[in-house]
């Protein structure tokens, strides 16, 4: 069943969307690079445990290391191909960390080895999530969060209605997009899997109203014998945060600090249940991922479907830049960010690459103070008062902001810095105060 939704959360913005130039370019696949890098940490928790050695010979899908304790995933190899050292790589963050450096083969191919199959009609609930676990399995929407820990259903709790995000509101990324058009099969396969192992009476599939064609194709496979139905809601940013989208769709809630467990919702991101539908039913790992590469930047823009641990100068490369490129974001510009090092890798939780080159980057750097306009305010999703927790943040009364202001539940969408007149950096201002406020609680448990 297709529904015309017009409901949707309070306040929001409206940036650009530059999807046009890639939502109708089909998924390509990328080719391996001389040389992967594979860091360990790629997903909230401890890092994966390595269990291979050096000069090792490895075969694409065979599992590079292993899950360290519940809140952790496997990796798994994407290439066929010989582990030339372990040692530190560099990170988005900027922070080295251990890595894997696999050459492949010269000969190495797409074929992936079968494994253990999770059959989905004998498979309990558990044995679902051990297998999305072992599939090394993240949360490919950008948060990179172990699928299997967001899927446990916490005792005394119970989920009602599973939703299935196809929203992807950040401007310029297409990959969603294409994977709804393109891989409808694993997708319901991916459902089937998830309500199973959450308890979930119903699923919603939500779509913006801009990718129209993605829920009619996937409504137009809808047989009716399953509680599935696709809402298609209005084009609004953020509109793909789970809180948000929770509201449009169900009309309900999430409570400050809180789950969306506690409205017996689980949202999912929709290339996320792909992989699921995609890898279990094979016994698989995830070695590979659908990212879109775009921005005024980028020659040969696309969707590519890419190994993990491709490093970013290859892929760059590959699709060729501009010799004027001022910027480069891992992920999209509102919640993306800037890269500082070329030499960092393709990791789970990439949903893609945007190149920005001197023409496009032309943004203020005079700040100016608060005027109290107000904009900020109107745009917050979340109702928060972002010039009173920046005010606060300059003085450094981060527990004020936390207690009083509710900081923690920012999410960081960047809809009050996009708007400020005074060129303030908001977002910048509540991701750092954020930190602190963690490091602090950390230090006094």
């Amino acid at each position: 069943m297709l529904t015309i939704n017009r409901h949707t959360f309070k306040h929001g913005i409206h940036p650009p969307e530059n999807k046009d130039e890639t939502n109708g370019l089909p998924i390509r696949q990328f080719s391996f690079a001389p040389l992967i890098i594979l860091p360990v940490a790629q997903h909230i928790g401890k890092p994966s445990k390595i269990i291979i050695r050096e000069g090792q010979e490895v075969v694409r899908g065979q599992k590079l290391a292993e899950s360290d304790g519940f809140l952790s995933v496997p990796l798994h190899s994407p290439a066929s191909g010989i582990i030339r050292k372990i040692a530190n790589v560099p990170t988005l963050s900027g922070k080295m960390t251990t890595g894997i450096y696999l050459e492949p083969f010269p000969s190495s191919t797409q074929e992936i080895l079968e494994g253990d199959p999770i059959d989905l009609e004998t498979a309990t609930p558990e044995e679902i999530l051990l297998g999305i676990q072992e599939a090394g399995i993240v949360g490919l929407g950008g948060a990179a969060f172990p699928t299997h820990a967001k899927l446990k259903i916490p005792e005394g709790k119970h989920c009602e209605t599973l939703i299935i995000n196809g929203i992807e509101c950040e401007p310029y990324l297409t990959t969603d997009h294409r994977v709804m058009l393109e891989q409808p099969d694993d997708i319901f396969m991916g459902i089937r899997y998830l309500m199973k192992a959450t308890g979930a009476k119903q699923t919603i599939i939500g779509i913006e109203a801009n990718k129209q064609d993605a829920a009619e194709f996937l409504a137009s496979k809808l047989t009716g014998k399953e509680p599935i139905s696709v809402q298609v809601v209005p084009v609004k940013y953020p509109q793909g945060a789970e809180k948000m989208l929770i509201t449009a769709l169900m009309g309900k809630e999430v409570p400050s600090g809180g789950l969306p467990i506690d409205v017996h919702a689980v949202v999912v991101n929709v290339a996320t249940t792909a992989e699921i539908g995609r890898l279990l039913p094979h016994g698989r790992g995830i070695q590979e991922r659908v990212i879109t590469i775009t921005g005024p930047g980028v020659k040969k823009k696309g969707n590519y479907l890419i190994p993990i641990g491709t490093p970013l100068r290859y892929v760059l490369e590959q699709v060729g830049v501009d010799e004027s490129i001022s910027e480069v974001y891992m992920g999209g510009p509102m919640m993306g960010v800037a890269v500082g090092n070329l030499d960092i890798s393709i990791v789970k939780g990439t949903s893609g690459i945007v190149v920005f080159n001197q023409k496009q980057v032309h943004r203020s750097a005079q700040v100016y103070p608060c005027i109290k306009c107000g904009a900020c305010v109107d745009a917050c999703p979340l109702s928060l008062n972002p010039s009173k927790l920046g005010i606060l943040a300059k003085f450094e009364s981060y527990d004020k902001m936390a207690e009083e202001y509710n900081l923690m539940d920012c999410f960081e969408c960047g809809s009050c810095s996009f708007v400020c007149p005074s060129h303030i950096p908001l977002v910048q201002y509540f991701r750092l105060s954020k930190s602190i406020v963690r490091k602090r609680k950390s230090k006094n448990v």
